[in-house]
């Protein structure tokens, strides 16, 4: 049973999202920009309830997951696993204290695919799903802090078993990012979006087209393409009107709250 599906060569629209509610642990969460201050844990329920909004405004139905207190980033589901068209790898993460996370997230996934969850395993094999970009049916897997080599191969491994392709990029000494998807996005139709840095990285130079971020709105390259809309994080005006100029239906969500503690848009759903 398939419920993410093709509607052109390069184009995928999406049936489903995953979240799962921010848990009040939220305020404890892995962040390396203090500087931006403590999560409002009030204001991120209802930037919460606004990207759900969001999600539904885009035509695919929200499953809604309840928090885990006791892991803080866990309203970053996209970290525990990697949806494709026929099956889904349950990701082993590589941030010790989100250990542990992924096993949470099985059972929502075998209510879609049932038999067709894989998962990630082996000495030394942690990848997490923001560091997973998908291409149609090809995936790019960043090698980082958080996934490793051993990691990358075996959720290629997985994600061969359900017809996909991929390649790991090692980005780490061409950009600070914390994943890949920090620093450069899918928007289908054969177009990228990233930072300067991501963008020159010799896999994606090479690409038909990929935009670039203005520099003081790096954030913003952590967009997501949902059907015929793009989620855009509120407040880069530059990043929204390269986009419309682009011919996109550009949506702001905002996720003020969430960025505290290194989050974006694509790390707080599963699409599929």
């Amino acid at each position: 049973l398939q419920f993410l599906y093709l509607i052109g060569a390069k184009t995928m629209a999406f049936r489903h999202a995953i979240v799962r509610r921010p848990a009040q642990s939220l305020v404890q969460g892995i962040t390396g920009s203090p500087h931006l201050g403590r999560v409002d844990y009030s204001n991120a329920l209802r930037q919460h309830d606004a990207y759900i909004a969001a999600l539904e405004g885009c035509g695919v139905a929200v499953h809604v997951l309840e928090a885990l207190e006791e892991f803080p980033d866990s309203c970053f589901v996209e970290d525990v696993a990697v949806c494709t068209r026929n099956g889904a790898v349950v990701t082993h993460v590589g941030a010790a204290s989100r250990q542990g996370e992924e096993a949470a997230i099985k059972e929502a996934l075998e209510l879609y695919y049932g038999p067709n969850v894989a998962a990630v395993a082996g000495d030394g094999a942690t990848v997490e799903g923001g560091d997973v970009m998908m291409a149609g049916t090809h995936f790019y897997v960043g090698l980082s802090h958080r996934t490793t080599a051993a990691g990358a191969a075996a959720l290629l491994e997985g994600l061969g078993r359900f017809g996909a392709t991929g390649e790991a990029v090692d980005y780490t000494t061409h950009s600070p990012c914390l994943h890949l998807k920090t620093g450069i996005t899918y928007l289908e139709d054969d177009t990228y979006i990233g930072v300067g840095s991501m963008a020159g990285h010799p896999t994606f130079a090479a690409l038909p087209k990929v935009l670039r971020v203005p520099e003081e709105e790096e954030y913003a390259a952590n967009c997501v393409r949902v059907n015929d809309r793009v989620l855009v994080p509120a407040g880069y005006p530059q990043t929204a009107a390269l986009l419309r100029q682009q011919g996109f239906d550009v949506v702001a969500v905002n996720t003020s709250e969430f960025r505290k503690v290194d989050g974006g848009l694509s790390c707080l759903s599963l699409r599929f």
